[in-house]
C-alpha cells in the first residue's frame, strides 16, 4: 500500500524493500508505540528511510513477536541504524521483537555533544536549524493503537520523522569532527546498548554513589 511518497507495509517489510534497503550505507528508523514503557505499552509502528528518500512504513500487529526482514536489515553490521534518541527505540524493538539493533547512531546525543549553544535538542528543532524544514507535530500525541486504520495525517507524521535524519547525521558529523567530539560520540552510541539493558531490566541510576 502506498501512500503520497511512502510505503505502508503490515507486519515486515516485504523482500523487495529489504534488498533495496540492505544496499544503503545507512537507515533511518523510527518507532511509534502507545506510550513511553515497552514493557506495558505495545509496539505500533517502524519507520524506515534511505538515503534517497524511500521511506516504508510497517504497521506491527497486537500480539506480533517477530519481523524476520526487519530483524535482519536492523541487526545488519554494514548498514548504521540511525535514530533520534536510540536509547527507547532500541528498547522498544528488542522488547517487542528481540531486535538487538546495530550498529547505531544517536541524533539526539550527537545534538548534545555537537550543538552546546542551545539547550533544545528535540527532532522538530533539530530538522528546523539543520534541515531548514518546520516539522508538524500535531499527531505526535495520538492514538497509534489502531493500526489498520491510522489515518493519512497519522501516516505521514511517522514518515516525515524519519526523512530528514540521515541529512541530519551527516550535518551533525561534520560539526562533531570540527569540534573534535566524534570520537566521543562513536564512544557514547557504543554504551547504548548496555544502557538498554539496564533500562529493560529497571534498573535506575547504577552510576550514583
Amino acid at each position: 500500500m502506498a501512500i503520497a511518497d511512502f510505503q505502508v507495509c503490515d507486519r515486515d517489510i516485504p523482500d523487495d524493500v529489504l534488498s533495496v534497503f540492505l544496499e544503503a550505507e545507512a537507515i533511518a528508523v523510527d518507532t511509534e508505540t502507545m506510550g513511553l514503557l515497552p514493557q506495558r505499552d505495545r509496539l505500533c509502528l517502524i519507520q524506515l528511510c534511505d538515503p534517497f528518500g524511500n521511506v516504508a512504513v510497517v504497521r506491527i500487529a497486537r500480539g506480533q513477536l517477530e519481523a524476520p526482514n526487519l530483524k535482519q536489515l536492523l541487526e545488519a553490521p554494514n548498514v548504521t541504524k540511525v535514530f533520534h534518541f536510540a536509547r527507547f527505540d532500541l528498547a522498544t524493538l528488542r522488547y517487542h521483537l528481540a531486535i538487538y539493533t546495530t550498529p547505531i547512531f544517536c541524533t539526539k546525543v550527537a545534538s548534545k555533544l555537537a550543538r552546546t549553544y542551545t539547550p533544545k535538542h528535540g527532532l522538530k528543532d533539530l530538522v528546523m536549524e539543520l534541515e531548514r524544514v518546520e516539522l508538524d507535530k500535531s499527531a505526535q500525541s495520538s492514538d497509534w493503537g489502531n493500526v489498520a486504520s491510522l489515518s493519512d495525517e497519522q501516516l505521514r507524521y511517522a514518515a516525515n520523522d524519519v526523512r530528514y535524519l540521515i541529512s541530519a547525521r551527516q550535518k551533525l558529523i561534520t560539526m562533531l569532527e570540527r569540534e573534535e567530539r566524534l570520537e566521543l560520540a562513536y564512544d557514547c552510541f557504543a554504551c547504548l546498548p548496555t544502557i538498554v539493558s539496564l533500562d529493560l531490566q529497571q534498573y535506575n541510576n547504577v552510576f550514583e554513589h
